[in-house]
């Protein structure tokens, strides 16, 4: 397979087999968002690994448009960590950690893929609730939950918009 292959075959998998995940792929999924670029290195994300019953039914509860999280086998909940970019201020605080995560989340969902794998990035939530079911500090926001497992079907490529309608050169 082509690297642009490898790109294109990646997929939202929302329906995902009742079998458990191995430790060795959520553990290098989670080597290679930590691989991602980071402003100022500072790394301003953390990650939760969810498989516990009633956590992630917990965690589900707080999405309830996304009902196949109580499906998924396992849930990386990517944060923000506010005390590690506390030096860039507010546009650290606004900004730089949530490119932080999504660079991280992007990394990750690449391996999962590329491990015959299925996720999904999932941003809408109720913050307060999953914050309150996976007891986080203060400082720390979650951005994403990331439901990991076999995917049970072949997923369609989804439409693009073609690249011509995306990109400008030298100005809008």
């Amino acid at each position: 397979m082509d690297l642009m292959e490898f790109f294109e075959n990646r997929r939202s998998v929302r329906t995902l087999a009742d079998e458990p995940v191995p430790d060795e792929v959520i553990e290098n999924s989670l080597l290679a968002a930590n691989l991602a670029p980071s402003a100022g290195n500072l790394q301003a994300r953390d990650f939760i690994v969810v498989r516990d019953e009633d956590m992630r039914r917990a965690v589900a509860e707080a999405s309830p448009g996304h009902r196949f999280l109580r499906e998924a086998p396992a849930i990386i909940v990517g944060c923000a960590n506010f005390d590690r970019i506390i030096q860039y201020g507010p546009r650290g605080r606004d900004l730089y950690c949530i490119q932080d995560v999504s660079a991280a989340v992007e990394n990750m969902l690449l391996y999962i893929a590329a491990r015959g794998y299925g996720a999904c990035w999932i941003g809408a939530f109720d913050e307060k609730k999953v914050s309150s079911a996976l007891g986080l500090p203060p400082h720390v926001r979650p951005l994403t939950l990331v439901p990991v497992g076999k995917p049970r079907e072949e997923i369609a490529r989804p439409p693009r918009v073609r690249i011509e309608g995306l990109v400008h050169y030298d100005r809008w």
